[in-house]
């Protein structure tokens, strides 16, 4: 792995405007479907989704957000009910152990941790609820009988993300920027680096970790980002990609306003409404389907037939992808082939994306 280099942990925090809930200081989101207790006739007895979303929170145009589309589409198409929660800042394990337990104690069912910081909540609320389903968003490291392991291909998508960038960059000079500087994350950046360099092995890449923990505000705070890409952009490149969560925000405006390409992560970030001013310059986004995963497992559930151990999303299964939303991206030829090329050799195996 390269060296990495970071912002100051010292920069402003995020604010973070928290209604205390339940005792644990996050927002709560609740609805009731049409026939939640029997989930419209299928001998669903829960009282609905519960999902409890990652630092950054609904709201992030990216991660936490595709979780809520999953979560939106599985209340709407099985009519049960269901309750997003927001995180506090700088909240411990224990309460997320509280928020997991409250909502098995309601009687929600599954119950989904988007994020890998769930991971230690997962695995001790849900030895105490054995009859309830648990979910994980990447991460794997919970091995239960009524646990699935949500996790993805993320070097995949990046890599598809690192072709584009090489092809369009007219300065040969690239960015990447990650929230945090952690395993997940590293992920994004060698897949970003691999595909770079299938492109052109001389071609400069710029690399930035905000922070070194999340609790620092690297997948929360918009202004880190901003700052990031400026560094980056006075640097000398032209395109930037980032994994940044809600901090990938302050990225994408920078570009934009740079007049410099972007490229989003997880969600269809040209298709989000709080970048609308940017979306001219997101050259396309590397996808995750997180929506998918949330919406998967919740369906396994209304239908008896629980998920459970680990279940990988990748290129071939559409687990992962490259968003090509943007008109001026498509009509980018040489790069739109390029990257459906990349797309098939990793598919076929011809391509293997490593990771350290």
């Amino acid at each position: 792995m390269s060296r990495r280099t970071r912002l100051s942990q010292a920069a402003v925090a995020v604010a973070v405007v928290v209604v205390a809930a339940a005792g644990c200081g996050e927002t709560s989101n609740e609805s009731s479907g049409s026939d939640t207790e029997s989930g419209s006739g299928s001998g669903y007895k829960g009282k609905g989704i519960g999902l409890a979303y990652d630092i950054g929170g609904r709201g992030d145009q990216s991660f936490n957000d595709a979780a809520y589309s999953g979560f939106e589409k599985a209340q709407k198409e099985f009519k049960i009910g269901g309750n997003d929660i927001e995180p506090s800042d700088g909240e411990s394990d224990a309460d997320k152990v509280q928020r997991l337990t409250q909502m098995a104690k309601a009687g929600y069912n599954p119950i989904i941790g988007v994020g890998y910081i769930y991971a230690p909540a997962v695995k001790e609320v849900s030895a105490k609820y054995p009859d309830t389903t648990f979910a994980v968003i990447d991460d794997a490291q919970v091995k239960a009988d009524n646990v699935a392991d949500m996790v993805f291909a993320e070097e995949q998508a990046s890599y598809l993300a690192g072709v584009a960038a090489a092809k369009a960059s007219k300065k040969k000079h690239v960015g990447f920027i990650g929230g945090v500087d952690i395993p997940l994350i590293h992920k994004f950046e060698d897949g970003f680096v691999q595909g770079v360099a299938s492109v052109d092995p001389k071609m400069k890449v710029e690399k930035r970790y905000l922070t070194e923990k999340p609790e620092d505000g690297g997948f929360a705070n918009p202004s880190m980002g901003k700052e990031a890409a400026s560094g980056q952009v006075e640097a000398g490149a032209d395109v930037i990609y980032h994994a940044a969560g809600l901090s990938g925000q302050g990225v994408i405006q920078e570009a934009a306003a740079e007049k410099v390409w972007a490229i989003g992560v997880d969600s269809d970030q040209y298709k989000q409404k709080a970048l609308a001013a940017s979306k001219d310059w997101i050259l396309g986004s590397a996808l995750k389907d997180v929506g998918g995963a949330v919406y998967e497992v919740t369906k396994s559930v209304v239908e008896g037939k629980p998920l459970s151990g680990e279940h990988r999303g990748d290129l071939k299964s559409g687990g992962v992808g490259f968003a090509d939303s943007n008109p001026k991206y498509k009509e980018m030829t040489e790069v739109v082939e390029a990257v459906e090329k990349a797309k098939e050799d990793i598919i076929s195996g011809k391509v293997t994306v490593k990771t350290d």
